[in-house]
């Protein structure tokens, strides 16, 4: 704005030289001259003015220019920071990505290379439980065979155990061919007191036990043709082997003339040892009223704790059986060889029993003195039973 006034102060001044240099000319055209002149500087100075304002104008419109530019130049500055910005955000999403893909690839491989694992692991458990498989299979048909091959030889079994007894109890042992009466023979009898008693030797057909029951049951009814004679005694014993006893629920009969008692080998022996006792009278006719209570508890007694036993031996067989089956099938198998090496060097020696030496009552009784004492010092706790023989 300065300097236009500059400018037209100068235009002025020089309108004026121009005039002085010019001729005088007399009042009256000097004063049209100058009415001339000062109108002419008038249009000149509101042209002059219009000019300013036109400029002004101008100014304010390129100052908001001038304004509007540097506010695009200070926008332009921060989008080229927000884009240098953006490009190193870029930058570093790409190179994240690149990181990313390269886990990936690696998780990949990894993840392939456990799948492989995993499934030659699949496969070796799978053969290793073939393999337990196998082995349950085998240790079910030796288990099977043992099985079958003890009730084969279950008679002959009964037939020495028989013998030993009688021989070790001077009690007359009767074979199936000595036998008095010409038919219906039983595999085994004794004769005490001028009575047969019989023990006939039962075992399954096969392998499934489920009918065993029924089948002792029809053997006791077809014992009538042994207690029919009058010098058999009518308590008849059918013996069975100790591994069938988990099918057996009755082990009497009351046939009517008769009575059937099912019974295992370890029976025989206290059984007949309790039948060899009414011996000792002469004629059991004569007995008291006393002494039949007494031969009768003792006899009860015998049969219970027999019965007992069998069951105890039963449950713990049963024990030791699933224990065994554990171990192989539990235990690692380099732990299981060196048990199978340590059970192969081992060996149990039972008393051997002798001919014509007596197993003494006195002695037994102080074996289990000794052993009540060692419990009592390891305070192991002792089962207390009571038996009701009056039952």
């Amino acid at each position: 704005m300065e300097y236009i006034i500059l400018i037209v102060i100068f235009l002025g001044f020089l309108g004026l030289a121009l005039y002085l240099k010019q001729p005088k000319l007399n009042n009256q055209d000097q004063i049209q001259l100058k009415d001339s002149r000062i109108s002419l500087l008038e249009k000149e100075v509101t042209e002059k003015d219009a000019n300013i304002s036109n400029l002004n104008k101008q100014l304010e419109i390129i100052a908001a220019k001038l304004e509007g530019f540097e506010q695009i130049k200070l926008e332009k500055a921060r989008s080229e920071e927000r884009l240098k910005l953006v490009e190193i955000e870029r930058n570093n999403l790409k190179n994240e990505t690149i990181s990313f893909q390269k886990a990936e690839d690696g998780r990949q491989k990894e993840t392939n290379k456990n799948i492989a694992t995993a499934v030659t692991l699949q496969q070796s458990l799978e053969k290793e439980k073939e393999r337990l498989n196998d082995d349950r299979v085998k240790e079910k048909e030796i288990l099977l065979n043992k099985m079958k091959l003890k009730w084969s030889e279950h008679e002959k079994d009964v037939q020495n155990h028989l013998q030993l007894i009688c021989r070790n109890n001077i009690i007359k042992y009767i074979s199936q061919e000595d036998f008095p009466h010409s038919r219906n023979k039983p595999d085994n009898s004794i004769e005490i007191m001028e009575q047969l008693i019989v023990f006939d030797a039962k075992s399954p057909a096969n392998d499934d036990l489920t009918n065993f029951p029924k089948y002792i049951k029809l053997q006791t009814e077809s014992l009538k043709k042994y207690a029919k004679h009058e010098d058999v005694k009518n308590d008849l014993f059918l013996v069975i082997p100790s591994n069938t006893l988990e099918v057996i629920n009755q082990f009497h009969y009351n046939i009517g003339d008769y009575n059937v008692y099912i019974i295992t080998k370890d029976a025989l022996e206290p059984i007949i040892l309790s039948l060899k006792k009414i011996e000792d009278y002469e004629f059991a006719d004569k007995l008291s009223p006393e002494d039949r209570d007494n031969v009768c508890r003792i006899i009860g007694k015998f049969a219970h704790t027999t019965k007992r036993r069998i069951q105890i031996d039963e449950f713990f067989a049963r024990e030791f059986l699933d224990t065994l089956t554990k171990a192989g099938t539990q235990l690692p198998r380099e732990i299981l060889e060196n048990v199978i090496k340590f059970e192969n060097a081992e060996k149990l020696n039972p008393p051997m029993e002798k001919r014509n030496k007596k197993i003494l009552t006195k002695d037994l009784k102080d074996k289990v003195d000794k052993l009540e004492s060692e419990m009592l010092l390891r305070e192991i706790p002792k089962i207390v039973t009571k038996i009701d023989f009056e039952k």
